[in-house]
């Protein structure tokens, strides 16, 4: 027969004689510098020295195989330090896969027992440090397994087949982990890659018979298809007897190989996410053809450890799959996010609720009905019956998180003792991981609400301003921090502007950040001057403990003067871009010392402003990068803010843009724009009044004239009652001085009434009989907001009328 039509033959298609079997291979990696990087324990076995003793050695003191190397690589070559060139001694000779055989005489053994070797040497190529793959198998133990072969037989020869039970590529690459388990997924994908078009060893006993030579696990072969040439057991394997011990603790041992590799594959990150991926992916396909993870909902919503033993209750969420079948197979059937509840009497059942491993060796066709029978709507008896089942607890301080199914295909081994045990174990180290990607997200959302239910929700639109805000979590993990922004409505149709940066990162600077927001709002509320408002809160940082420390910048725009008052806190300074000619500035402002330092005074500022000049107010985290000067970043900021744009949103994004592409910011960023509109003249009326009950009817008389002046005479009626009720109480309980009456038009009406009494005024419920005491129900049921300040010995109550309905 012509040799090369037999290597195309595929083993029991044109032979009526072929015997699968299974011997010990000896496996070893040789790097670019000719010498060992990987020497397996079967190569220990055949050569002699062990692994601590070859790894790093000369590849051509170890391999005394003819042929395997080139001559030139065994010769004493120079050391220049760096060992024989490895890639420059094969040269031509490892450009393909090259085979052959060799007898020689192991290291301790006589003459007697020199043992026939046959081998196969695969060039890699490509990035890393490995150059070339090197097989061995010992054809004497072949020889006394099969009682057949004589010293005279020269028919045993490798050979490399095409089609060797692996027809398609996609078979030798769910394949070649379990050939060469020790490899490590990665340098297997490697070595798929490159040796799918130079064919599967295999060994030829003549030229009708091959026998694939395949890592054995300690489990005895399946029967052969086929008859061998000398009839023998079918349950026996084909191995001798005295090599068993060594396979069993070969087995083991790369399965403890195995686990170690996933185990620093898996836990890479502490997104829960990408933990799941891993954790699945690492079963297949070196332990698995299939596998899918399920969790309970709330360890997937990240809603802290679930609660209880699950039950025929318990929502499962199927978060990941992974497979090596043809794509889409398992889509339909077992898609990934759906959530339902396993019914009672199944596999998974068992397992979610005992915390237990479930091994099923094969799913019959009864047992594949029944499990399909469970599910509605769905025929899964295609894709299980047959098929090897191993499912795994995923579980966490004895609490199941979920479950990971395994399956393996009919044509694999099925699942065994040993498996059960190696896949307990991967399921543990797996909960593990899972449940500190559990902890870290709970943690993290937990933060995340926290800081969320402390920024404020501003709105965009306030008297006579515009205002834009943007906040961006830091980088880091952990990355609470503390910046925060503000806007506080003012009497006056003055607006308060606030930004600030607690120093320091995670929950404490989210709460500190919480307590200085409010009373910074409580301050405000009650007119604080900004110098003033920042001792205070600086008092109050100190009270709260030694570690409280925090920059803050705090603006009161008044959009009818034209300006704003500004006092800082150790705060970076903001920016102003004025309208009259588009550039910007940084203001100069006393710095002021962070608050919680103490003892330091405040200044305030006064600055003019024009109708259209905006103000970018922003923390240290948006212009300050490692390594780079603040100066840069400052500079930076004056340029994207001075950016013409459509929209304040627009300019925002314009901003946060240019800055944040700026490598090496890890810190949050708070940014708050205000565009400055003003307040025309012709919108303001202020009118004072004698605290003479006669004057409730000249103001309302006034507020009609100018409310029809302003083309507003719906709002006449509405304005009226309520101007009535509010200048009605401070001619009665004013103090007896004047009465001030302001009306401001700025999108709503806001009416302010001051007088002389400084106490405020106090809601109550009126009885039937009273003759007083409603005028404030009726405004706080008829009006937008309204309220009531304090300044020095004059208090002014206040109420915006909206415009429309």
């Amino acid at each position: 027969m012509d040799r090369g039509s037999e290597r195309d033959a595929s083993p029991g298609r044109g032979a009526e004689n072929t015997a699968a079997g299974r011997i010990p291979l000896a496996v070893v990696i040789v790097d670019r510098a000719g010498l060992v990087s990987h020497w397996s324990s079967g190569a220990g076995r055949m050569f002699g020295p062990g692994r601590e003793t070859a790894v790093g050695q000369p590849v051509a003191d170890l391999l005394p195989v003819s042929g395997a190397l080139p001559d030139d690589l065994r010769d004493d070559t120079p050391d220049d330090g760096a060992g024989p060139d490895l890639e420059t001694s094969l040269g031509a000779h490892t450009g393909y896969p090259t085979a052959g055989r060799a007898r020689l005489t192991p290291p301790g053994r006589g003459d007697d027992e020199r043992i026939d070797v046959l081998w196969w040497a695969y060039p890699l190529v490509g990035p890393g440090p490995s150059r070339l793959l090197v097989l061995a198998a010992d054809a004497t133990r072949l020889r006394e397994a099969r009682g057949h072969l004589d010293e005279s037989t020269e028919r045993i020869a490798p050979g490399f087949a095409r089609h060797t039970e692996l027809p398609t590529a996609g078979d030798l690459e769910r394949r070649l982990p379990e050939i060469l388990p020790n490899m490590g997924p990665g340098l297997s994908a490697r070595i798929v890659s490159q040796i799918l078009e130079l064919g599967y060893p295999v060994l030829e006993f003549s030229q009708y018979e091959r026998v694939p030579v395949t890592p054995y696990w300690g489990v005895p072969r399946r029967p052969g298809r086929f008859d061998s040439v000398v009839p023998r057991p079918r349950s026996e394997p084909l191995i001798p007897a005295d090599a068993l011990a060594d396979l069993e603790y070969a087995a083991v041992r790369e399965r403890l190989e195995f686990l170690n590799e996933v185990s620093s594959a898996i836990g890479t990150s502490l997104d829960l996410g990408e933990t799941i991926r891993e954790v699945t992916s690492a079963a297949v396909p070196r332990f698995a053809d299939f596998a899918g993870t399920h969790l309970r909902s709330a360890v997937l919503a990240g809603e802290g450890f679930p609660d209880g033993p699950p039950d025929a209750s318990t929502l499962m969420h199927r978060v990941w799959v992974e497979h090596n079948d043809e794509p889409g197979r398992w889509d339909d059937t077992v898609p990934v996010g759906e959530a339902f509840a396993f019914p009672e009497h199944t596999p998974f059942y068992q397992c979610m609720v005992t915390g237990e491993p479930v091994l099923i060796p094969r799913i019959s066709d009864e047992l594949g009905n029944r499990i399909s029978g469970e599910f509605e709507k769905r025929d899964l008896r295609p894709l299980i019956n047959g098929r090897s089942l191993l499912i795994v607890p995923l579980k966490a301080r004895n609490v199941v998180l979920g479950f990971m199914v395994l399956l393996r295909r009919p044509d694999r081994l099925p699942f065994d003792g040993m498996d059960r045990t190696t896949g307990a174990e991967l399921a543990a180290r797996a909960g593990l991981v899972l449940d500190n990607a559990r902890m870290y997200t709970y943690q993290e959302n937990v933060a995340e609400t926290l800081q969320d239910s402390m920024l404020p929700q501003v709105s965009p639109r306030m008297a006579g301003c515009d205002v834009a805000t943007r906040y961006l979590p830091g980088t880091l993990l952990g990355r609470i921090g503390g910046d925060w922004f503000d806007t506080v409505k003012l009497p006056g149709s003055r607006t308060a502007l606030v930004v600030g940066d607690v120093m320091g990162h995670g929950l404490n600077s989210a709460a500190m950040m919480g307590q200085l927001r409010t009373a910074v709002q409580t301050m405000a509320a009650l007119e604080t001057p900004p110098a003033q408002l920042l001792r205070n809160l600086d008092d109050l940082a100190r009270r709260l403990g030694e570690n409280y420390l925090a920059t803050c910048l705090y603006a009161v725009y008044d959009p009818i003067r034209g300006e704003l008052q500004i006092a800082n806190a150790g705060h970076i300074p903001p920016v102003l871009v004025r309208a009259a000619d588009g550039g910007s500035e940084l203001l100069e402002l006393p710095t002021g010392a962070p608050i919680g330092v103490g003892g330091v005074p405040f200044e305030a500022t006064t600055v003019r402003v024009a109708p259209g000049d905006r103000l970018v107010l922003c923390t240290d985290g948006l212009v300050e990068v490692r390594g780079s000067d603040i100066g840069e970043g400052l500079a930076a900021l004056c340029e994207s803010a001075a950016h013409p744009a459509a929209s304040m949103d627009t300019a925002c994004d314009t901003i946060i843009r240019a800055l944040n592409t700026r490598g090496g910011r890890k810190d949050d960023v708070a940014l708050l724009m205000a565009r400055l509109n003003g307040i025309p003249d012709d919108h303001v009326a202020h009118w004072h009044l004698e605290s003479d009950p006669r004057e409730v009817s000249r103001a309302r008389h006034l507020v009609r004239e100018r409310l029809l002046e302003w083309g507003l005479p719906h709002a006449v009626d509405t304005a009226l009652l309520l101007v009535s009720e509010v200048v009605t109480n401070a001619v009665r309980h004013g103090g007896g001085g004047p009465v001030g009456l302001r009306v401001v038009r700025a999108g709503d009406l806001l009416f302010e009434v001051t007088d002389e009494e400084p106490e405020l005024p106090d809601m109550r419920t009126a009885g039937p009989d009273d003759e007083a005491g409603r005028g404030l129900g009726v405004v706080s049921r008829l009006a937008k907001e309204w309220g009531a300040t304090t300044r020095g010995h004059r208090k002014t109550v206040w109420f915006e009328q909206a415009l429309t309905p």
